[in-house]
Protein backbone atom coordinates (compact mmCIF):
# COMPACT_ATOMS: atom_id res chain seq x y z
CA UNK A 1 0.00 0.00 0.00
CA UNK A 2 1.53 3.52 -1.06
CA UNK A 3 2.33 5.62 2.42
CA UNK A 4 0.25 7.90 1.72
CA UNK A 5 -3.25 5.65 2.05
CA UNK A 6 -2.20 4.22 5.06
CA UNK A 7 -4.49 5.72 8.14
CA UNK A 8 -3.28 7.97 10.51
CA UNK A 9 -4.77 8.03 14.27
CA UNK A 10 -1.63 10.27 15.87
CA UNK A 11 -1.65 13.07 13.46
CA UNK A 12 0.27 15.95 15.28
CA UNK A 13 -1.30 14.49 18.62
CA UNK A 14 -0.61 16.54 21.84
CA UNK A 15 1.92 19.26 20.32
CA UNK A 16 0.22 20.74 17.16
CA UNK A 17 2.64 23.61 15.47
CA UNK A 18 2.12 26.97 16.06
CA UNK A 19 0.61 27.99 12.23
CA UNK A 20 1.70 31.58 13.55
CA UNK A 21 -1.32 33.11 11.54
CA UNK A 22 -0.60 36.71 10.05
CA UNK A 23 -0.55 39.37 12.68
CA UNK A 24 -0.78 36.87 15.58
CA UNK A 25 -4.08 35.91 15.11
CA UNK A 26 -5.68 33.41 17.17
CA UNK A 27 -7.52 31.52 14.43
CA UNK A 28 -7.62 31.56 10.60
CA UNK A 29 -11.26 30.90 8.68
CA UNK A 30 -12.32 30.03 5.54
CA UNK A 31 -15.60 30.36 4.14
CA UNK A 32 -15.96 28.11 0.66
CA UNK A 33 -19.01 28.41 -1.37
CA UNK A 34 -19.89 24.87 -3.53
CA UNK A 35 -20.37 25.84 -7.30
CA UNK A 36 -22.09 22.91 -8.33
CA UNK A 37 -25.50 23.96 -9.69
CA UNK A 38 -25.10 22.81 -13.73
CA UNK A 39 -22.69 19.90 -13.06
CA UNK A 40 -24.57 17.99 -11.05
CA UNK A 41 -26.15 14.50 -12.81
CA UNK A 42 -29.32 14.63 -14.83
CA UNK A 43 -30.87 13.32 -17.63
CA UNK A 44 -30.40 15.88 -20.20
CA UNK A 45 -26.46 15.16 -19.79
CA UNK A 46 -26.59 11.40 -19.92
CA UNK A 47 -26.49 10.83 -16.55
CA UNK A 48 -30.09 8.76 -16.19
CA UNK A 49 -30.62 10.43 -12.84
CA UNK A 50 -31.87 13.53 -11.40
CA UNK A 51 -29.25 14.31 -8.54
CA UNK A 52 -30.93 15.69 -5.48
CA UNK A 53 -28.65 16.01 -2.97
CA UNK A 54 -28.06 19.00 -0.86
CA UNK A 55 -31.42 20.42 -2.05
CA UNK A 56 -34.96 20.61 0.11
CA UNK A 57 -36.51 17.12 -0.99
CA UNK A 58 -32.95 15.26 -0.81
CA UNK A 59 -35.51 12.15 -0.89
CA UNK A 60 -37.40 12.36 -4.30
CA UNK A 61 -40.58 10.73 -4.78
CA UNK A 62 -39.95 11.01 -8.67
CA UNK A 63 -38.78 7.40 -9.87
CA UNK A 64 -35.08 7.86 -10.91
CA UNK A 65 -35.74 6.69 -14.62
CA UNK A 66 -38.11 10.47 -14.90
CA UNK A 67 -36.75 13.59 -14.94
CA UNK A 68 -37.17 15.56 -11.22
CA UNK A 69 -38.09 19.12 -12.48
CA UNK A 70 -38.61 20.56 -8.91
CA UNK A 71 -34.80 19.03 -7.89
CA UNK A 72 -33.48 20.68 -10.88
CA UNK A 73 -35.32 24.06 -10.29
CA UNK A 74 -33.41 23.42 -7.14
CA UNK A 75 -30.34 23.23 -8.33
CA UNK A 76 -31.16 26.47 -10.82
CA UNK A 77 -32.41 28.41 -7.25
CA UNK A 78 -28.17 28.53 -6.60
CA UNK A 79 -26.68 29.78 -9.53
CA UNK A 80 -30.06 32.39 -10.62
CA UNK A 81 -30.34 33.90 -7.37
CA UNK A 82 -28.41 32.20 -4.50
CA UNK A 83 -24.64 32.85 -5.58
CA UNK A 84 -25.76 36.22 -6.57
CA UNK A 85 -26.78 36.87 -2.70
CA UNK A 86 -23.96 35.18 -1.03
CA UNK A 87 -21.68 37.21 -3.88
CA UNK A 88 -22.82 40.59 -2.83
CA UNK A 89 -22.88 39.93 1.01
CA UNK A 90 -19.07 38.79 1.22
CA UNK A 91 -18.22 41.88 -1.38
CA UNK A 92 -19.90 44.63 1.14
CA UNK A 93 -18.53 42.91 4.19
CA UNK A 94 -14.67 43.17 1.88
CA UNK A 95 -14.23 39.86 3.27
CA UNK A 96 -12.59 37.17 0.85
CA UNK A 97 -14.28 33.87 0.12
CA UNK A 98 -12.94 30.53 -1.48
CA UNK A 99 -15.18 28.92 -4.47
CA UNK A 100 -15.20 25.38 -4.91
CA UNK A 101 -15.19 25.65 -8.24
CA UNK A 102 -17.18 22.76 -10.52
CA UNK A 103 -15.69 23.79 -13.93
CA UNK A 104 -18.86 23.10 -16.21
CA UNK A 105 -20.98 24.55 -13.84
CA UNK A 106 -18.77 27.61 -14.29
CA UNK A 107 -19.11 27.11 -17.75
CA UNK A 108 -22.43 27.67 -17.69
CA UNK A 109 -22.79 30.74 -15.87
CA UNK A 110 -20.75 33.49 -17.66
CA UNK A 111 -22.20 36.15 -15.78
CA UNK A 112 -21.34 34.60 -12.83
CA UNK A 113 -17.93 33.45 -13.93
CA UNK A 114 -17.06 37.17 -15.14
CA UNK A 115 -18.15 38.21 -11.58
CA UNK A 116 -15.73 35.54 -9.94
CA UNK A 117 -13.04 36.79 -12.41
CA UNK A 118 -13.62 40.88 -11.76
CA UNK A 119 -13.27 39.88 -8.00
CA UNK A 120 -10.49 37.75 -8.45
CA UNK A 121 -11.83 35.28 -6.15
CA UNK A 122 -9.81 32.34 -5.02
CA UNK A 123 -10.82 29.23 -6.73
CA UNK A 124 -10.34 25.49 -5.97
CA UNK A 125 -11.15 22.91 -8.55
CA UNK A 126 -14.53 20.76 -7.50
CA UNK A 127 -13.95 18.36 -10.18
CA UNK A 128 -15.54 19.00 -13.79
CA UNK A 129 -18.82 17.78 -12.99
CA UNK A 130 -20.18 16.79 -9.26
CA UNK A 131 -19.79 13.36 -9.45
CA UNK A 132 -18.01 10.42 -7.12
CA UNK A 133 -14.34 10.47 -8.30
CA UNK A 134 -13.91 6.80 -6.39
CA UNK A 135 -16.09 5.24 -9.19
CA UNK A 136 -13.88 6.59 -11.51
CA UNK A 137 -11.37 3.91 -13.36
CA UNK A 138 -7.82 6.07 -13.12
CA UNK A 139 -7.68 7.03 -16.87
CA UNK A 140 -11.39 8.44 -16.28
CA UNK A 141 -10.24 10.39 -13.40
CA UNK A 142 -7.05 11.45 -15.59
CA UNK A 143 -9.09 12.89 -17.79
CA UNK A 144 -11.90 14.12 -15.80
CA UNK A 145 -8.94 16.25 -13.71
CA UNK A 146 -7.37 17.81 -17.05
CA UNK A 147 -10.90 18.92 -18.87
CA UNK A 148 -11.63 20.59 -15.42
CA UNK A 149 -8.61 22.51 -15.03
CA UNK A 150 -8.61 23.67 -18.86
CA UNK A 151 -12.29 24.36 -18.30
CA UNK A 152 -11.44 27.07 -15.32
CA UNK A 153 -8.45 27.94 -17.12
CA UNK A 154 -10.58 28.80 -20.13
CA UNK A 155 -13.47 30.53 -18.21
CA UNK A 156 -11.72 32.50 -15.71
CA UNK A 157 -8.33 33.03 -16.76
CA UNK A 158 -6.22 31.19 -14.56
CA UNK A 159 -5.82 27.56 -13.38
CA UNK A 160 -7.29 26.63 -9.98
CA UNK A 161 -4.68 26.92 -7.22
CA UNK A 162 -6.49 23.61 -5.26
CA UNK A 163 -8.34 20.51 -5.36
CA UNK A 164 -11.75 19.17 -3.56
CA UNK A 165 -13.66 16.11 -4.90
CA UNK A 166 -17.16 15.37 -4.31
CA UNK A 167 -17.45 14.00 -0.59
CA UNK A 168 -14.12 11.86 -1.12
CA UNK A 169 -11.61 10.97 -3.13
CA UNK A 170 -10.48 7.75 -5.11
CA UNK A 171 -7.30 6.00 -4.09
CA UNK A 172 -5.46 7.33 -7.16
CA UNK A 173 -6.69 11.03 -7.04
CA UNK A 174 -3.63 12.13 -5.51
CA UNK A 175 -1.02 10.98 -7.02
CA UNK A 176 -3.11 12.26 -9.96
CA UNK A 177 -3.03 15.33 -8.83
CA UNK A 178 0.66 15.42 -8.36
CA UNK A 179 1.10 13.73 -11.89
CA UNK A 180 -0.90 16.82 -13.18
CA UNK A 181 0.66 19.52 -11.42
CA UNK A 182 0.09 23.07 -10.78
CA UNK A 183 -2.10 22.32 -7.50
CA UNK A 184 -0.56 24.10 -4.43
CA UNK A 185 -3.06 21.73 -1.93
CA UNK A 186 -6.15 19.56 -1.69
CA UNK A 187 -8.98 19.42 0.79
CA UNK A 188 -9.94 15.83 0.06
CA UNK A 189 -10.03 14.65 3.91
CA UNK A 190 -11.94 16.05 7.13
CA UNK A 191 -9.03 14.89 9.56
CA UNK A 192 -7.46 17.57 11.07
CA UNK A 193 -8.35 21.36 12.63
CA UNK A 194 -4.60 22.38 10.41
CA UNK A 195 -2.85 21.28 7.19
CA UNK A 196 -0.35 19.12 6.96
CA UNK A 197 2.27 17.57 4.74
CA UNK A 198 2.09 14.26 2.90
CA UNK A 199 4.81 12.72 0.93
CA UNK A 200 3.83 11.06 -2.30
CA UNK A 201 6.43 8.86 -4.61
CA UNK A 202 9.16 11.58 -3.11
CA UNK A 203 7.06 14.68 -3.97
CA UNK A 204 5.55 17.12 -0.99
CA UNK A 205 2.02 17.25 -1.09
CA UNK A 206 0.05 19.51 1.18
CA UNK A 207 -3.60 18.71 2.46
CA UNK A 208 -5.77 21.23 4.24
CA UNK A 209 -8.35 19.37 5.62
CA UNK A 210 -12.01 20.37 4.61
CA UNK A 211 -15.31 20.04 6.62
CA UNK A 212 -18.83 18.65 6.41
CA UNK A 213 -19.35 19.84 10.39
CA UNK A 214 -19.25 23.23 10.06
CA UNK A 215 -21.39 23.34 6.97
CA UNK A 216 -24.99 24.19 5.75
CA UNK A 217 -25.07 20.84 4.33
CA UNK A 218 -26.70 19.70 8.08
CA UNK A 219 -29.54 20.90 7.11
CA UNK A 220 -30.16 19.04 4.99
CA UNK A 221 -29.28 16.19 6.73
CA UNK A 222 -32.02 17.07 9.18
CA UNK A 223 -29.07 18.09 12.19
CA UNK A 224 -30.60 21.64 12.04
CA UNK A 225 -33.40 22.73 11.39
CA UNK A 226 -32.92 26.78 10.31
CA UNK A 227 -30.59 29.45 10.14
CA UNK A 228 -31.39 30.02 13.82
CA UNK A 229 -29.41 26.49 14.42
CA UNK A 230 -26.78 26.34 11.51
CA UNK A 231 -25.99 29.73 13.13
CA UNK A 232 -25.39 28.75 17.14
CA UNK A 233 -23.68 25.78 15.39
CA UNK A 234 -20.76 27.51 13.92
CA UNK A 235 -20.71 30.41 16.26
CA UNK A 236 -19.89 27.68 18.81
CA UNK A 237 -17.29 26.52 16.68
CA UNK A 238 -15.70 29.45 16.30
CA UNK A 239 -15.91 30.52 19.92
CA UNK A 240 -14.08 27.64 21.49
CA UNK A 241 -11.33 27.69 18.73
CA UNK A 242 -10.93 31.40 19.23
CA UNK A 243 -10.53 30.44 23.35
CA UNK A 244 -8.09 27.48 21.98
CA UNK A 245 -6.29 29.94 19.95
CA UNK A 246 -4.79 31.49 22.44
CA UNK A 247 -2.38 28.77 23.28
CA UNK A 248 -2.75 26.54 19.77
CA UNK A 249 -4.27 28.63 16.95
CA UNK A 250 -6.12 26.18 14.21
CA UNK A 251 -8.00 27.10 11.31
CA UNK A 252 -11.52 26.55 11.10
CA UNK A 253 -13.35 26.17 7.47
CA UNK A 254 -17.04 27.50 6.98
CA UNK A 255 -18.59 24.86 3.84
CA UNK A 256 -21.55 26.68 2.11
CA UNK A 257 -24.05 25.73 -1.02
CA UNK A 258 -25.62 28.22 -3.03
CA UNK A 259 -29.13 26.51 -3.36
CA UNK A 260 -28.69 26.31 0.50
CA UNK A 261 -27.33 29.23 1.83
CA UNK A 262 -28.47 31.15 -0.78
CA UNK A 263 -31.63 31.04 0.50
CA UNK A 264 -32.80 34.28 2.23
CA UNK A 265 -33.70 33.19 5.63
CA UNK A 266 -29.93 31.09 5.84
CA UNK A 267 -28.67 33.78 4.69
CA UNK A 268 -29.49 36.14 7.03
CA UNK A 269 -27.73 33.28 9.31
CA UNK A 270 -24.60 33.58 7.60
CA UNK A 271 -24.43 37.39 7.39
CA UNK A 272 -25.06 37.25 11.52
CA UNK A 273 -22.03 35.01 11.81
CA UNK A 274 -20.30 37.70 9.34
CA UNK A 275 -20.85 39.99 11.34
CA UNK A 276 -20.04 38.54 14.84
CA UNK A 277 -16.68 37.34 12.83
CA UNK A 278 -16.15 41.14 11.69
CA UNK A 279 -15.60 42.09 15.40
CA UNK A 280 -12.29 40.36 16.31
CA UNK A 281 -8.95 41.91 15.32
CA UNK A 282 -7.15 38.40 15.62
CA UNK A 283 -8.85 36.71 13.45
CA UNK A 284 -7.71 35.64 9.74
CA UNK A 285 -10.02 35.97 6.86
CA UNK A 286 -8.49 34.06 4.26
CA UNK A 287 -8.54 32.59 0.46
CA UNK A 288 -7.62 28.72 1.29
CA UNK A 289 -4.86 29.47 -1.46
CA UNK A 290 -3.11 32.02 1.28
CA UNK A 291 -3.48 30.09 3.80
CA UNK A 292 -1.71 26.78 1.63
CA UNK A 293 1.36 29.58 0.56
CA UNK A 294 1.53 31.08 4.30
CA UNK A 295 1.63 26.93 5.38
CA UNK A 296 4.51 26.35 3.28
CA UNK A 297 6.38 28.90 3.97
CA UNK A 298 6.10 29.19 7.93
CA UNK A 299 6.30 25.07 7.76
CA UNK A 300 7.49 23.82 4.66
CA UNK A 301 7.85 19.79 3.96
CA UNK A 302 10.58 18.31 6.26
Amino acid sequence: MEDHLKRDFVGYGGNPPNPNWPNKARLAINFVLNFEEGSEPNHLDGDGKTETGHTESPVSPVPSDRRDLAAESMFEYGSRAGFWRIHRLFQSKGMPYTVFACALAIERNPEAAAAIKAANLDVCCHGYRWIEHYKLSEAEEREQIAIAVQSLKKTLGKAPEGWYCRYGPSENTRRLLIEHGGFLYDSDSYNDDLPYWLNIFSQNHLVIPYSLTNNDGQMTRGNSGNGNEFLQHIKDAFDFLYAEGKSEPKLMNVGLHMRLIGQPARAMALKRFIDYVSEFDDVWVAPRADIARHWAKVHPAG
